[in-house]
């Protein structure tokens, strides 16, 4: 099957100036982005006066995940009876047929990363899925992206009263399970090829040998300063890789963040500072950080704001002073870098997924209209 958009004005999320150009696509994948390609056998979308853009992408989300409406049915993010939990997997919990999927996919957001709360220390792990389909299988883009854990006030305020009331304790636990595992991995390096030196098969510290081994990031849900060095803190202990999660604060420390290189995922904005730690919440902190040279991530962690929204938040931080195409990466490019996923998604390139929005004006624009949505080649 192959499609042809003709005569598209191309964002691409690399090139900061967009340029007019047709774009074939071939079996799911963009084949070629030039002027005046001819495709007798493609169907053909005249674009002329439309704006093609990359899916928008959101690098943290329970989109899925979270309870449709008010009540306990449905709502699947956060494990309340353990709070120590890696071994969980966000996939388990997705439900694909969710009304939110659809709305968000209309928006021209075509890939989630999703996956457990930040009521728990270690939640479990996230997964990177796209937008449309009926089984989550089959939506998969990359499983697992991430180890979510979390810092601040969630964890002391849904365990204050069995197992966690202070900051001092939240980190303990995270490094008391990091220590276990470390531990666990070096007898199964030293046990080689004999089965009976392994050690006894613990499903929590399986679940954490990918971060300990370097080949999956801690997500930390960090608002506050404090959180944020906290979690740096501890992934320099343990030599782990960490992305950076809301980063609330993160303009108060933007230059202690550039020099870092963590990635920052930062919002959920459009929502009332319903916590002490977000009490300094401004759609300026994305800006900020960008303009220090940080990849930034804006994300809305839906249902927080409900997911089609991911563009108007970056519109709302371009209001507050982020240049534009840096707003535009923060949701395309940045986000998928951000979860491991470039080489697929996020840009408007040769070899990836067809991925792409086609609107009638600036997608940050409440005026704006979203015209066609493309997800792996089809028209959605």
């Amino acid at each position: 099957m192959k499609t042809l958009i003709k005569n598209v004005l191309v964002h691409d999320s690399i090139n900061r100036t967009p340029y007019e150009a047709d774009i074939l696509i071939e079996d799911g994948k963009i084949a070629l982005i030039e002027k005046m390609i001819e495709c007798t056998e493609a169907e053909v979308v005249e674009a002329k006066g439309l704006s093609a853009y990359a899916g928008f992408i959101d690098a943290h989300s329970h989109i899925g995940l979270a309870g449709y409406g008010i009540g306990y049915e449905g709502t699947d993010y956060n494990e309340m009876n353990d709070i120590l939990t890696p071994h969980l997997r966000g996939i388990d919990g997705f439900k694909p047929m969710q009304p939110t999927l659809e709305a968000a996919a209309k928006a021209g957001v075509t890939t989630v990363c999703t996956g457990p709360g930040s009521a728990n220390v270690l939640g479990g792990t996230f997964v990177a899925v796209k937008t449309v389909g009926k089984r989550a299988d089959d939506m998969i883009v990359k499983d697992p992206i991430a180890m979510k854990c979390a810092f601040g006030e969630n964890p002391k305020r849904c365990y204050r009263s069995s197992a966690d009331s202070s900051r001092m304790t939240t980190a303990a636990k995270l490094r008391e399970m990091l220590f276990k595992a470390r531990e666990y991995d070096r007898k199964i390096q030293a046990a080689g090829d004999d089965a009976s030196k392994l050690p006894g098969f613990d499903m929590k510290l399986e679940a954490l040998l990918p971060v300990i081994r370097g080949e999956m990031p801690l997500k930390a849900h960090a608002h506050a300063t404090e959180d944020i060095f906290t979690a740096i803190r501890i992934a320099k202990e343990f030599h782990v890789k960490l992305t950076l999660e809301h980063v609330t604060e993160g303009h108060l420390i933007a230059d202690e963040l550039a020099a870092e290189g963590y990635p920052c995922a930062v919002g959920p904005s459009l929502t009332d500072a319903s916590k002490w730690e977000l009490r300094n919440m401004t759609f300026e902190t994305p800006g900020i950080l960008a303009k220090k040279g940080v990849k930034v991530s804006i994300i809305t962690d839906a249902d927080v704001i409900p997911q089609q929204y991911l563009p108007l938040c970056a519109g709302l931080a371009v209001k507050s002073g982020m240049d534009p195409f840096d707003a535009l990466q923060a949701i395309t490019i940045n986000p998928a870098l951000h979860a491991g996923i470039a080489d697929r998604v996020g840009s408007l390139e040769c070899g990836k997924d067809a991925d792409i929005v086609l609107t009638d004006g600036c997608p940050f624009e409440v005026s704006t209209n979203v015209k066609y949505v493309f997800v792996n080649g089809k028209l959605v």
